[in-house]
């Protein structure tokens, strides 16, 4: 059984909610836990699919929700189910029984020995997202009508958000409980969204260290109260586990205060790398379609890390930089970027990755040509043109209070665990050969994680 709860950090997990969190309190206590070192970048996609699969993104494509076709400029596609081509953990268990909700790119769905309800990738409710297909109406009625997550969480109705993130999580745990009461299954896995959601909405209410904390304010125990919540709700789920099940609680990765968003195609802008065709509005969209391509040289799409392209003769249709000179200028880009500093001046702990460096596998070269982590992911992304600024403190899309960090969680417990307390070095691929492992089944040479003892 693996509870997921997407974006759970180890300081509140363990740390500061410890004294509210009973049940997870009782698993660490009869089995190991730690942090759960995330993927590059720990972005939901593709953390899941490189839990389950226990493969970098090099051996995946994707790079995140939003990717790029190489060798274009407007290529954009979204990562669904339809973009993973490795086996995840329930494509090895062969014989074995299996039930999916909510695991991020499971829609569409796809037949397996069992049922799958998918996840937040869903376009609506009118959607095929179960399977078989009568499940959706049997999960219809469980709920009092399904929902598929929080819609609209940046927003600054904050009441209503935080009253649909518990509506929507009680209604999956309803679910939960029916579809491990209805059968008995080898394999059961349910990721819950919530904790995401409440964080990118509600992070600066709860955080003193929060630029835009405010004492005393009316939603200052939101984090608390819902993963308090969210312990009573797991509590009831390891009522239904049995002494020969494996219950794992995991994250894909972690969160923390924002800081600010970059604008970092103002920035490219600035230094003459990215050139438009025309002057734009304040806060443009950045669309492929503004650029000038004959003078450009890098352009980028933001987030919680920055996908940065740079116009390469011979790769891109109008690639303005010679071939030969990709190495040195990219390099040389990277040392721009680091040297950005903060709003007040400062030097950003800033990280520029290369994918050739940290990535292994045939799709390596799909990859953007930087990953860059704004002071220790500190700080997000923003793609937008002419912002008044470089520095941000909203998002394009809307408020966002929380960043994405490096580490999630994991607490296990269950038969056959010769390892108990904290254990350290855990990452995420370590996951799925742990699965395989307890239920008797070969771990695939190339899986890239150890089975945890």
């Amino acid at each position: 059984m693996i509870i997921g709860w997407d974006c759970a950090p180890p300081d509140l997990v363990f740390n500061q909610f410890v004294d509210r969190m009973p049940n997870m309190s009782r698993l660490r206590e009869q089995g190991c836990w730690g942090p759960l070192r995330s993927s590059h970048p720990p972005i939901t996609v593709p953390a899941w699919t490189c839990m389950l699969t226990s493969r970098n993104p090099g051996q995946l494509g994707f790079y995140g929700f939003r990717n790029l076709k190489p060798g274009t400029y407007d290529g954009a596609w979204i990562a669904t189910s339809t973009a993973v081509r490795e086996p995840r953990v329930w494509d090895l268990l062969p014989g074995h029984s299996v039930c999916i909700h909510g695991v991020p790119q499971t829609y569409p769905v796809k037949p397996v020995n069992g049922m799958v309800i998918a996840d937040f990738l869903t376009p609506d409710l009118n959607s095929e997202y179960t399977y078989p297909p009568g499940l959706k109406t049997e999960i219809d009625q469980v709920a009092d009508g399904y929902l598929i997550d929080a819609e609209g969480f940046r927003t600054e109705d904050k009441a209503a958000l935080l009253k649909q993130i518990y509506t929507v999580t009680n209604k999956h745990h309803l679910v939960n409980l029916h579809l491990l009461s209805r059968q008995r299954w080898d394999f059961f896995m349910a990721v819950e969204m919530g904790p995401d959601r409440l964080q990118h909405g509600f992070w600066k209410f709860c955080d003193p260290a929060h630029p835009k904390y405010e004492p005393g304010n009316p939603f200052e125990s939101a984090l608390a109260d819902y993963y308090a919540h969210l312990d009573a709700q797991l509590g009831e789920l390891l009522a239904l586990a049995d002494e020969n099940t494996l219950v794992m609680v995991v994250s894909d990765h972690g969160a923390k205060a924002m800081k600010g968003s970059l604008n970092i195609n103002d920035y490219l802008i600035q230094e003459g790398l990215l050139c438009l065709r025309e002057e734009v509005p304040p806060g443009t969209r950045f669309k492929p379609d503004l650029v000038d391509w004959s003078r450009t040289r890098a352009w980028a799409y933001g987030g919680y890390y920055s996908r940065v392209h740079m116009n390469v003769a011979g790769r891109e249709p109008q690639g303005t930089i010679p071939a030969a000179d990709y190495d040195r200028e990219r390099d040389r880009l990277a040392a721009f970027l680091r040297a950005i500093p903060d709003d007040q001046g400062r030097p950003m702990a800033t990280e520029t990755l290369k994918p050739q460096e940290i990535f292994t596998g045939p799709y390596v070269n799909a990859a953007p040509d930087l990953l860059v982590y704004f002071d220790d992911l500190s700080w997000r992304a923003g793609q937008d043109v002419n912002n008044p600024s470089l520095y941000s403190f909203d998002t394009e899309i809307g408020p966002d209070d929380a960043v994405h960090d490096h580490h999630g969680i994991l607490a296990m417990a269950g038969p056959g665990l010769s390892s108990h307390g904290e254990l350290s070095g855990l990452q995420l691929m370590d996951v799925a050969p742990t699965v395989l492992t307890h239920l008797g089944e070969a771990v695939p040479s190339v899986m890239e994680g150890k089975a945890i003892p």
